[in-house]
């Protein structure tokens, strides 16, 4: 789908469908603001009048105008201008190109809504998203894929607004809009088709696309880091575990990954820390680190999950998606700080070799973790993760997670879980939250739900009973996110929609992405993150156990990652 923006009046576009948006309360042309011709004036006038239609958030009307040019204009209500936001905005569009679809149009044309409290940029970056959003539908396996998606989307602009800085958000808001689609299909797509090779497999190509270095490590790189707990999780699978790394440095413009067979591995810049001594180097840039669940089918494990819960479990791996999709939409920003995306990838299944409840596996940072429910790997994958963050030295690190179902019990399909000791870092995140529409609720992180952690034979347990289940799992990620800021989010509740939304069609949501790109985009325009004070290099924890420098890792082949003899 093409968007563009052109100056001219609403009424002259040429378009299959043409949207006329009414506030609440308000003569149609009072929420315009602008002309249209006339016989779409008389017609909105005439609906107006009836009572009929009254402007309600979301409400619609099909009209067919006798002569003119635009075959169909659809009125659609924008609610109380009052409690105009960008995301009523995201949702009316929406709204709009679904229904344009539904329709079998090619092209639909719409206004800039002129409300002075959201500022046109804004307005139109919702709209560009709202326009990506609405229609899509996952049709990959479909034989009848229903109708045609849009072509070409209008933004009509009046006014004396700034048309490069309108189209440029309009531009931010298609890429986005993208990103998040992209992000659904993955997390739609079958754990037939998508492994953990598979994953690593569109991580190299997210990377090349997207300007950034990608690698890919292996069970013999896992095993010489000390990865014992993602390790552990992908034991019963015949399709080994990975580690994806992506790194994005300030300005990057090209990519160095390598989109070669799945296991391969693209060999990342040297860190500045890892040079020689006593060699210069450029001042070291603010890293943030995005971490991303990756289990691409659980079936729970031995702990095996029943029936019913099991079918949707290919959107395990929706965390991952999202780290995904924040890379794929990062060209679209200007950042001056270094991104990190890590994925710890595997498949959760009950075999032979698979981990059982009574074992004990040791992280990476040689942490001991008594297994005693194999359906809470997620944690365990995130365990691995969160201390190879710690060689970066980063600002801050979010991690992304299909974690717990309490939290859907605790908050409904309608916001995500948010569990910090940071009050700065929540207050961040739930502005972006806002701002995006994707909804967070904080959670509590008392050191109390530790207590449920004690092992009698290890150093902590990676499940206890069902009370507080959501934030004993945070509580569980807590003890691996050292030396640095952190934030979980629990997507569980909101990965998945059970029912068509207005920028939702049932099924995986595609949650985070905006909101991780909304809040990068609020760092980077307070010139954040700033380096960590290196007067705290003491209190930081070491490095895990492995090797330093990952310029050169060794490579992974597919002979070896799935050798029989080692079960991997």
């Amino acid at each position: 789908m093409d968007i563009v923006v052109r100056r001219g009046e609403i009424g002259a576009a040429s378009a299959d469908v043409v949207v006329l948006p009414v506030f609440e309360r308000e003569t149609w042309a009072g929420s315009l603001r602008r002309p249209a011709d006339r016989g779409s004036r008389e017609l909105v006038s005439a609906l107006m009048r009836s009572g009929d239609f009254a402007g309600r958030f979301l409400e619609t009307a099909l009209l067919h105008p006798v002569a003119g040019r635009p075959r169909r204009v659809l009125v659609v209500g924008l609610g109380a201008r009052e409690e105009a936001t960008p995301h009523r905005l995201r949702q009316a569009a929406a709204v709009a190109a679904r229904r344009a679809r539904e329709l079998g149009a090619r092209t639909l044309a719409m206004p800039l809504v002129a409300d002075d409290s959201i500022g046109p940029e804004r307005s139109v970056q919702a709209l560009a998203e709202g326009v990506m959003l609405g229609p899509h539908r996952f049709t990959r396996y479909r034989g009848e894929p229903g109708p045609a998606p849009l072509e070409r989307v209008q933004i009509v602009v009046s006014g004396a607004h700034e048309l490069s800085a309108v189209r440029a958000a309009a531009d931010r808001g298609a890429q986005w809009g993208r990103a998040v689609c992209e992000t659904r299909d993955l997390a739609n797509t079958p754990g037939q088709d998508l492994t953990p090779e598979g994953l690593a497999q569109t991580a190299l190509e997210v990377a090349r696309a997207g300007g950034a270095r990608a690698t890919v490590l292996g069970v013999g790189e896992m095993e010489e880091l000390g990865a014992g707990a993602v390790l552990a999780v992908g034991r019963g699978s015949i399709h080994p575990p990975r580690l994806i790394v992506i790194e994005r440095d300030p300005g990057s413009t090209r990519s160095t990954a390598s989109a070669k067979a799945p296991g391969a591995t693209a060999a990342p810049a040297a860190r500045p820390a890892a040079r020689a001594r006593g060699t210069a180097a450029a001042p070291e840039a603010a890293t943030i680190v995005l971490i991303g669940k990756g289990v691409t089918f659980d079936t729970g494990g031995i702990s095996l999950k029943p029936r019913d819960s099991m079918a949707n479990m290919k959107y395990d791996m929706s965390g991952a998606a999202a780290v995904l999709g924040v890379f794929a939409a990062l060209p679209s920003l200007d950042l001056p700080f270094s991104v990190v995306g890590l994925i710890p990838a595997a498949e959760n299944m009950p075999g032979g070799a698979a981990f059982k409840p009574g074992d004990v596996v040791r992280a990476m940072d040689g942490t001991t973790i008594e297994v005693t429910n194999t359906d809470a790997e997620g944690r365990l994958l995130l365990a691995d993760a969160l201390c190879y963050a710690r060689r970066y030295r980063p600002e801050v690190v979010v991690d992304v997670a299909t974690l717990t179902g309490a939290i859907r019990l605790a908050l409904g399909p309608f916001a995500a879980g948010l569990f910090t000791a940071d009050d700065a870092l929540a207050r961040e995140l739930e502005t972006a939250a806002a701002e995006s529409g994707e909804r967070l609720w904080r959670m509590p992180l008392w050191s109390d739900y530790t207590e449920s952690l004690r092992s009698d034979v290890a150093d902590l347990v990676n499940s206890a009973g069902p009370e507080g289940a959501a934030s004993v799992a945070a509580s569980f990620l807590a003890r691996f996110a050292k030396g640095y800021r952190w934030g979980h989010l629990d997507v569980a509740s909101t990965a998945w929609a059970p029912a068509d939304r207005p920028h939702e069609s049932r099924g995986p949501t595609g949650y985070g992405v905006r909101l991780l790109l909304t809040w990068l985009e609020a760092r980077a325009r307070r010139g954040e993150p700033r380096l960590p004070d290196r007067s705290r290099a003491q209190a930081e924890p070491r490095e895990p156990p492995g090797p330093r420098t990952r310029a050169a890792p060794r490579r992974v082949t597919r002979r070896r990652a799935s050798r029989p003899a080692r079960r991997r």
